[in-house]
């Protein structure tokens, strides 16, 4: 969450970042809840003080001769007021704890002003887009044919949006984990984990999953707990209230299943493994020090894209203006990939830098230089999600026969298999 002495120095810089993020938070109703809670410390600092002055002089009387109840009396009602103020401060503080954890991030100094997805500067891209001398089948029809997955099935088990991978396609899901995490972990340096696949409330809080998007989980409110939507949830709590003692940055990747109900994309690419309820996906989380967090940030993007050029995939990495910036990241950049048959680019990947934005909210500290506590700044990105990276390599792979090539890199995690069919 944001600091809110940042938001009180910083009051009309800030307004103009949620006015640029379209973001509806009414900033003076945080303030005037700060405001009152300043004010409930200061009259109560000034009552205790006066009650202790108070206090001192009933000894005194005694020892004159001097009846003391009226000061006693006096004293006992200064308590009773300061036991009235702390109640309001308790009420008053978690309203206002409340109203940050609704308060989206500062968008960083470098990212583009704009209203909304068309306003995102497209920084590279990679691969060229692949030319086919047939009419190339979509996914769905492919998958079907070949017995890669089985959605009926699947919708019958458990409702429209949980796939149900058969064959060669669940094979094919499992070499892809295998593929990523061997290589951000041989290759970039991270360290695998192996979270559990649920998370109570406060870690869902600590990333910012809630309550802001409390509808798009997930839950089991009997255990108080949410399937996860993401690696990023577990990963990142992992040092929830801690005070690391490692060197940074701490570099950590993870593969789960992915939970996520979408609530407000009814409707929105039903078709095939576009869009699930249910999906596979490895993930890529740093915790490093505020001099360092562009750069890593920077560099997990391009981790990220080494998976997607070793499969020989055609790209492009786009920034978020600040008009679709995710709620909690200053910045990001999508890796988007092509799909041929539906002439249109996947989402694959978001790779945010949150800086201390959510270590605020999950408290998860470091000593820097001069020794001193401070806030880490997190950064994660899908490393990379699954099924579009399914739907991608079936569609850019395929042949006139209906068969599909497999990545020349993937065929080891594949037992050598050259080719679904």
């Amino acid at each position: 969450m944001l600091d809110i002495r940042f938001i009180r120095e910083n009051t009309e810089a800030v307004k103009a970042a949620m006015a640029n993020r379209n973001a509806d938070v009414d900033i003076d109703a945080v303030l005037a809840l700060d405001g009152r809670r300043r004010e409930i410390v200061a009259e109560a600092e000034v009552l205790k003080a006066e009650r202790n002055k108070t206090s001192k002089s009933i000894g005194q009387m005694i020892k004159e001769g001097k009846d003391p109840e009226a000061i006693k009396t006096q004293v006992r009602e200064m308590g009773d007021r300061i036991s009235a103020f702390d109640e309001e401060q308790r009420e008053v503080e978690a309203k206002l704890r409340e109203a940050l954890l609704y308060v989206p991030n500062m968008p960083s100094d470098t990212t583009p002003v704009g209203k909304d997805e068309n306003d995102n500067p497209v920084i590279r891209s990679w691969g060229e887009k692949k030319i086919f001398d047939f009419e190339p089948q979509m996914h769905w029809d492919l998958g079907a044919e070949l017995g890669l997955f089985d959605l009926e099935r699947g919708a019958k088990i458990a409702g429209s949006g949980f796939p149900l991978f058969t064959g060669k396609g669940a094979k094919l899901e499992r070499a892809l984990i295998q593929f990523m995490l061997d290589l951000h972990t041989e290759e970039h340096g991270y360290t695998e984990i192996s979270p559990p696949f649920m998370c109570n409330e406060t870690a869902m809080t600590g990333t910012g999953q809630l309550p802001k998007f409390a509808e798009d989980m997930y839950a089991v409110p009997l255990d108080g707990l949410y399937p996860i939507p993401t690696a990023e949830v577990p990963v990142t709590n992992m040092y929830g209230n801690e005070i690391l003692d490692k060197e940074l940055p701490i570099l950590h990747t993870a593969y789960t299943p992915c939970f996520r109900r979408e609530a407000g994309s009814a409707g929105k690419d039903t078709r095939g493994l576009l869009r699930v309820h249910q999906f596979d996906k490895v993930e890529m989380v740093k915790f490093t020090t505020p001099e360092t967090s562009a750069e890593e940030h920077e560099k997990l993007t391009l981790d990220a894209e080494k998976v997607l050029q070793l499969l020989g995939l055609h790209y492009r990495v786009i920034e978020l203006c600040t008009g679709d910036l995710g709620f909690s990241a200053a910045k990001c950049y999508d890796i988007e990939l092509w799909a041929p048959a539906q002439d249109k680019w996947l989402e694959v990947s978001s790779c945010s830098n949150f800086n201390d934005y959510q270590a605020r909210r999950a408290n998860i500290r470091y000593r820097n230089e001069d020794g001193k506590t401070a806030f880490v700044h997190t950064i994660n990105g899908s490393g990379v999600a699954l099924p579009r990276l399914v739907i991608a390599i079936m569609e850019n792979n395929q042949n006139a026969d209906g068969s599909i090539d497999l990545p020349e890199a993937l065929r080891p995690c594949m037992g050598g298999l050259q080719k679904l069919d």
